[in-house]
Order: structure tokens, then sequence, then C-alpha cells
């Protein structure tokens, strides 16, 4: 009856491995799982994010309005000025003509 309240002693936990109750592994496997945990949660979001941004770049009419394309009349005209195709006057003249109220 006493052996059974008596604590395990230094013999017990080298001569019993620890998954037959003799103390347990060296290394802090508790550590480990959290990061498996983290790891796998990081990896989805990056997958969704990554799916998301390519669906928005395939050209469909939803997604940031950068991603989208810029198709009207004075997104046209204000491409063809940002690149240089046009100088300044001949921008504000048709911009001018595509602002016109009728």
């Amino acid at each position: 009856m006493l052996s059974a309240l008596v604590p395990a002693t230094a013999t017990t936990v080298v001569t019993h491995p620890y998954w037959h109750g003799g103390g347990g592994p060296g290394f802090g496997w508790w550590v480990v799982f959290p990061i498996l945990w983290f790891l796998l949660f990081a990896s989805i979001v990056f997958l969704v994010a990554r799916g998301a941004r390519r669906r928005w770049q395939s050209g469909a009419a939803y997604g940031p309005p950068w991603a989208r394309g810029n198709q009207t009349a004075i997104g046209v005209l204000g491409e063809r000025y940002a690149r240089g195709e046009i100088d300044e006057a001949e921008y504000r003249a048709r911009l001018e003509v595509l602002t016109r109220q009728p």
C-alpha cells in the first residue's frame, strides 16, 4: 500500500520508458504542435489570397479597380497621356470634347 503512494524514483524513470508512465520525452513536443497548426492556418490563408488575386487579374468584372481595367474613353485618354503618346494640349482638348454636356 505504501509503494502505491511513493512517487516515481530515478530508477523507475530510467527503467520504464515515458510511454509507460516513467517521465516525459526530453524535447518539449508541446511547442511543435502549435507551430504546425500556425503553419497550416497560414498556408490556407496564403492559398485563398493567391486564388483571389489570380481571379482579380484574370480580367473579370469584379475585383479591385486597378485589376478591372480602365476601358472608358476618359480612362483610355488618361492612359495615353500618362504614357506620353499625346501632349497636354491635345489631352485637354480631347477631354473637353468628352466631358462637354450636349
